[in-house]
């Protein structure tokens, strides 16, 4: 059984950076997010049931899912958004499954979305942690979003306080680049020193 470090953080926070920076030191990355389109591409079960149920209004002209589409209709109806779930999330949670049982380095990243970020298969967890007001800009720059509709998207998800509670090991990122990949250095060898 592969050691398993379970890696979140509150939107914004920089997950895929460091993430990305673990990938690049040959470490398997079981990204949720990810899972989350595989498991409705093109031609998959998932995407199939979604047409039947919820028609061709949440297609693109290609015939893929048109996730803003989706969205709109899941985000105001909570029944409809169940039914989503009862979809997507064991599919999801097999796509991650199958990526951690295969994975051949000396410990996998279970790269979990911006909710609790805990999960029975993490042996250890992993908080990026940012302030509130680097949150807001980062997510406003990247996703051209207004700051009310940020401050929406944030009381969705546990409060900071919440994630650094539960944290075994801390990624502060509000500093440069190179503290980052400092950072990560720091904790893959401490998380080969864990997997022996």
């Amino acid at each position: 059984m592969t050691f398993v470090v379970g890696l979140t953080g509150g939107i914004g926070s920089g997950k895929t950076a460091v993430s990305d920076r673990f990938k690049k030191l040959g470490i398997t990355i079981a990204d949720a997010d990810m899972a989350a389109r595989v498991v409705v591409e093109l031609g998959t079960d998932g995407l199939n049931k979604i047409t039947a149920h919820f028609g061709e209004r949440v297609l693109q002209a290609d015939g893929t899912l048109d996730r803003a589409a989706l969205r709109q209709i899941v985000f105001n109806d909570s029944d409809e958004r169940r039914f989503l779930e009862s979809i997507t999330v064991p599919a999801i949670l097999k796509h991650l499954r199958h990526t951690l049982d295969t994975s051949t380095s000396r410990y996998a990243i279970l790269m979990l979305s911006s909710g609790s970020g805990q999960s029975p298969w993490i042996d250890r967890q992993l908080v990026v942690d940012v302030s509130k007001e680097m949150q807001i800009s980062r997510v406003m720059s990247r996703d051209d979003n207004q700051r009310e509709q940020v401050l929406a998207i944030m009381k969705t998800q546990p409060t900071r306080e919440q994630r650094l509670d539960y944290a075994d090991d801390v990624i502060t990122n509000n500093g440069s680049i190179n503290e980052l990949d400092a950072e990560v250095a720091r904790l893959h060898n401490r998380y080969l020193e864990l997997s022996q």
